[in-house]
């Protein structure tokens, strides 16, 4: 696909820009667009200001509510600075379908049932992993990490992992490694939306949408206002 070709925004603009979004994300993921095609840029705020930048996955854009979901470890830099500054902006981005997509909004964690399901899917290799790093702290050496991650595997009654770990070794069947507290999911709940699709000689095609978000008092839920939409220049 080239610019030539990119389909351009519908004229008039789509209500929910979020259902477009979705489209886009699925059809990257038919096309095979990139490894990752869920890959996401996500922008947080630490407590002195200093902004910085990580690439998560999307899990799902979730409609009609509108969110976005990932998941991490809330004892990061990142979860730190989500529990400083619960604001986060994101870029999803495919080259070779020439759209991206740019979100920002508030971030809050998900209902521990939803954490919860979604590690229960993840590898049990995943699941262990997920004990034994204590994500963006220093490490003495690969070696203590390795190690850590040993210790972990112990401690479930999994297999060893590690460099001399044997491929294709199998957990135990009745193997148990729950959601460690420090680990769970985050809801990006989309205040603002923009689209964009590259065209030829840089005359792109861009709308923002913004919309009200109020506390729902569960403390993971927003109510929203409709959505207003307007084009913007490349």
């Amino acid at each position: 696909m080239s610019p030539a070709s990119a389909q351009w925004l519908p004229d008039p603009l789509p209500a929910d820009p979020l259902q477009v979004a979705e489209t886009w994300l699925q059809q990257a993921f038919d096309e095979q667009a990139q490894p990752n095609p869920n890959a996401m840029a996500l922008a947080t705020v630490a407590a002195s200001g200093q902004p910085s930048a990580r690439i998560v996955l999307c899990k799902d854009i979730v409609l009609p509510e509108g969110y976005l979901l990932f998941f991490t470890n809330y004892e990061s830099r990142k979860g730190a600075e989500l529990a400083a500054h619960p604001r986060a902006a994101a870029v999803l981005h495919w080259d070779t379908l020439h759209r991206s997509v740019r979100v920002e909004g508030f971030v809050v964690k998900s209902p521990p049932r939803e954490s919860d399901d979604y590690f229960a899917g993840r590898p049990w290799q995943s699941r262990v992993g997920a004990w034994a790093s204590q994500q963006s702290r220093p490490v003495g050496s690969r070696h203590q990490l390795i190690e850590q991650l040993r210790g972990a595997a112990r401690r479930f009654g999994t297999p060893p992992l590690g460099p001399d770990a044997e491929d294709g070794d199998d957990a135990p069947a009745d193997v148990d490694v729950p959601r460690p507290p420090h680990w769970g999911g985050y809801r990006l709940w989309v205040e603002a939306v923009e689209l964009w699709v590259e065209g030829e000689f840089r005359v792109h095609d861009r709308a923002r949408w913004t919309r009200g978000l109020t506390a729902a008092g569960d403390g993971h839920s927003f109510v929203a206002t409709p959505w207003h939409v307007q084009r913007l220049q490349p």
